[in-house]
């Protein structure tokens, strides 16, 4: 862990290094808010990064968005998530899940993706393997718009979780 003070006094590198991987594969939200700097707290870092995804346009929010890998997809069968999506989709216990499970895994993800072109995002960390799979029946009834909105809230979830990992209070 790093405090809120080191951070402040790092290079734009250092701070992308460090901060990069809040966002899965986005390293430009941290390089887009580093100049905001210097951050009081974690909630106003927190909230200096989600300004930034907001004010990026939809292209970008996409591509953030499809950045995220399938919940139980073929990336984590093989053990190639982030080290960061790998233990939170360990948190919610899709690391033990029986074949069937798997199969419906994919049939939603399946399913999702083709009505909406992007992944089913939602903060495993703070849900279990029963919520996340009510979350795909309840979610594929929305509107795409609506749908961005969410996967993009789920992000700002996960974003501020993975950055409570980061940063000394």
């Amino acid at each position: 862990m790093i405090s809120l003070s080191c951070l402040n006094s790092f290079s734009r590198d250092e701070f992308i290094r460090v901060i990069g991987s809040v966002f899965e594969h986005s390293p430009w939200i941290a390089e887009a808010t580093w100049p905001k700097k210097p951050f009081a707290d974690l909630k106003n870092l927190h909230h200096a990064l989600c300004e930034t995804v907001k004010n990026s346009g939809e292209e970008k929010q996409l591509a953030l968005i499809r950045a995220h890998p399938d919940l139980v997809g073929k990336i984590a069968l093989a053990g190639q998530l982030t080290k960061e999506s790998t233990n939170e989709q360990a948190s919610a216990g899709l690391n033990k899940l029986s074949p069937e499970e798997v199969d419906l895994f994919q049939k939603q993800n399946a399913a999702y993706k083709n009505r909406f072109g992007f992944p089913f995002v939602i903060c495993a960390r703070l849900n279990k393997k029963a919520a996340i799979l009510a979350g795909f029946e309840t979610r594929l009834k929305n509107s795409r718009e609506s749908e961005i909105k969410t996967a993009l809230e789920e992000i700002f979830k996960i974003a501020e979780l993975r950055l409570r990992d980061l940063i000394s209070s």
